[in-house]
């Protein structure tokens, strides 16, 4: 029976949706507070930022991916790379924050933004179990079980389903940038693109780098294809052009969506807000229009959801492969997708989704998945000692100055977090923690 691959098509379509969600609706409105980040030019600037780090990274994932030829992502990469419990606590990581809690956060989010569609109130509470549940939550779990089903049915369906929403989700962007000139009947902002002598201070400043840390989070996914990498079609030719084309788009898209939205509102207006998406709509089409905005956005954000759906469970795949006691998670179903990984991983998103608020979940999951990202694409100039002798390997563009711009840029986000909240990075090692127990018990046992 031949092996059911993924297109190239899906695979962008993967990193595309992957990296459009939330932060991009939300980020701005955290960016214009007072005392952040004062022009226009500067968040501009911080957005384009944001997409060069993401490329750089990328030209180091696809060396990596296509030297060490396996799908798992961070979780194979390190453990070729440096140790195998290193890989390990990457995989752990990869499972329960980068997929779990980001499918979490992202069905959260997309329950919230689906409420008012719906005529429904937030104040609205739905018992289960003596635990009280918000019925954004609710909305959260169907979500969830909904697109779980899809992905458990094959890569096929997977694949269809992909395409689709991901399709539907740029073509609700692309009415969102026109909208402003279709239907002027409102005060633009009057504000201007161009640099000033402010600008050349912000960028110094710590709300910049602060600003940062919200632009990492709406980049994350650009890395999204090398968890399939050895599920693709022609991954020699496939994983580049989903990385970099995938990369490129979102940073085009996230550049226009910004100049859209500061073009349309005011600071003052976006100051603290977000749901920001909500705001320009209702300046541009009123409240009817912000009603329908709620609904249609938060159909697009399914394919981010769907997305994780396919790479996430391709780690524990890997990881049963290497360790006896996740060997069940590496079996494939018939039409050709991890079924007891997916299980697995909804049963965690349903978990965190019952159990975390979503600010929580966002800082968790900006901070964690870096450190695993830098250690990646630190990676590189140990592959390149290594001189792997695979005939497809496709050497990272600019090195050694593009993975150290994404090192660099990495180092700087995360001494800012440190020197803010401290705490934060606290979550972080108590996520590793019963990730070292657990190899190490084991590798005792065995």
């Amino acid at each position: 029976m031949k092996k059911l691959k993924y297109s190239r098509s899906v695979a962008t379509n993967m990193v595309i949706s992957n990296m459009i969600g939330t932060g991009i609706f939300t980020a701005i409105g955290f960016q214009v507070l007072p005392g952040a980040i004062p022009d226009p030019f500067s968040i501009l600037l911080i957005w384009f930022l944001g997409g060069l780090c993401s490329l750089c990274g990328a030209f180091a994932y696809i060396e990596i991916a296509t030297s060490i030829k396996r799908s798992g992502g961070e979780y194979a990469f390190l453990s070729e790379l440096y140790h195998p419990l290193l890989g390990f606590i990457a995989g752990w990581i990869s499972l329960i924050v980068g997929f779990a809690a980001a499918i979490a956060s992202l069905s959260i989010a997309t329950g919230e933004y689906i409420l008012p569609f719906l005529g429904l109130s937030k104040d609205y509470f739905f018992t289960l179990f003596s635990i009280d549940i918000s019925i954004s939550k609710l909305l959260a779990f169907a979500i969830v079980l909904c697109v779980a089903i899809v992905h458990l049915k094959g890569v096929s369906s997977g694949s269809i389903f992909q395409n689709i929403f991901t399709s539907f989700k740029l073509f609700f962007i692309f009415i969102l940038l026109i909208i402003p000139f279709i239907f002027p009947y409102y005060e633009p902002a009057g504000i201007s693109f161009a640099p000033s002598e402010i600008s050349y201070d912000t960028i110094l400043s710590l709300s910049f780098a602060g600003s940062f840390v919200w632009v990492m989070f709406s980049y994350s996914g650009w890395n999204a294809s090398t968890y399939i990498v050895m599920n693709l079609d022609q991954p020699k030719k496939n994983l580049p052009f989903s990385l970099i084309k995938g990369t490129v788009l979102v940073t085009i898209i996230y550049i226009l969506l910004n100049m859209t939205f500061m073009y349309v509102a005011t600071f003052d207006e976006l100051a603290g807000e977000i749901d920001v998406g909500n705001i320009v709509t209702q300046k541009l089409l009123g409240s009817r229009g912000s009603v329908l905005f709620s609904g249609v956005f938060s159909i697009a954000l399914i394919s981010g959801i769907s997305a994780m759906f396919i790479a996430g469970p391709r780690v524990l795949e890997e990881m049963g492969k290497d360790y006896r006691f996740l060997k069940k998670f590496s079996n494939l179903g018939k039409g050709g997708t991890p079924v007891k990984a997916i299980i697995f991983q909804t049963i965690v998103s349903l978990l965190l989704i019952l159990f975390v608020s979503f600010k929580d979940l966002i800082e968790y999951i900006g901070i964690t998945l870096s450190l695993c990202s830098m250690l990646t694409v630190l990676g590189v100039f140990i592959a390149r000692k290594r001189k792997y002798s695979h005939q497809d390997i496709i050497k990272a563009w600019g090195y050694p100055f593009t993975p150290l711009v994404f090192i660099a840029f990495s180092i700087w986000m995360l001494t800012y977090f440190i020197q803010e909240d401290p705490y934060k990075i606290l979550w972080t090692f108590l996520t590793i923690l019963p990730a070292i127990l657990i190899y190490y018990f084991y590798k005792k046992s065995n």
